[in-house]
């Protein structure tokens, strides 16, 4: 399935919107991983850890957004919009979120 941040699919015809869809993610980051990225913070550098959870998301929440588009039948979803948001949760750590939000459609 063609998916796009672009309003139409490029070069094609949309032939019939079959309403919005979204896919939804949250994933629990653990102690240590809020420990460590914690201390890149302090120290410079990227979070590894995070970065790996964030795209583990945002793969979850693009795939539900694909198997709700295709339930509907289509074979495209336009204007992908995603969105990411933490969490937090008590003093132990938190959540990410992402969501991904589409029009389905079909083109030929």
């Amino acid at each position: 399935m063609l998916i796009t941040t672009t309003p139409t699919v490029p070069g094609h015809d949309v032939i019939e919107a079959l309403g919005m869809v979204s896919g939804e993610a949250i994933l629990g980051a653990n102690i240590f991983k809020d420990l460590f990225a914690g201390i890149r913070d302090i120290v410079g550098g990227r979070s590894a850890a995070y970065e790996g959870e964030l795209r583990r998301a945002k793969e979850i929440a693009l795939q539900e957004m694909e198997n709700e588009a295709a339930a509907l039948g289509a074979n495209a979803i336009v204007g992908v919009d995603l969105d990411y948001e933490t969490l937090q949760v008590g003093q132990g750590g938190g959540m990410l979120m992402v969501s991904a939000n589409g029009t389905a459609v079909r083109y030929q």
